[in-house]
């Protein structure tokens, strides 16, 4: 579980993020890794959309995405901001291979920022 302060919440933000960030693409996810302050904590946020499912999918694949993204605080310097923009198919995509992806992109993301 991702803590508050660990969550990107406003819609200025993730907008900001999508349109300023760095951009790394996987078969499932398109993900966005904006620099911020160091003083702050790195934050995530999600976007997944009505393609991917009904409620109950799209809440399942949101939780699996914090679940992953908790393990990845530590990679992730202090003030970066990273939006996960999830692409149809990922409900499918095993738990192994979804955590392998994803920890891929967000260190491909971070690392050009």
């Amino acid at each position: 579980m991702l803590a508050r302060r660990n969550r990107v919440t406003s819609g200025a933000d993730y907008r900001t993020i999508v349109r300023r960030g760095r951009r790394s693409t996987t078969a499932t996810a398109v993900v966005y890794a904006l620099a911020g302050s160091a003083e702050v904590p790195s934050r995530f946020g999600f976007i997944v959309s009505k393609k991917v499912g009904n409620a109950v999918t799209r809440n399942l694949v949101r939780r699996r995405l914090k679940a992953v993204s908790a393990g990845l605080l530590e990679t992730v310097p202090p003030g970066a901001s990273v939006v996960i923009r999830v692409l149809p198919g990922m409900e499918r995509t095993p738990w192994d291979s979804l955590q392998e992806e994803i920890a891929s992109a967000v260190t491909r993301a971070v690392r050009t920022i």
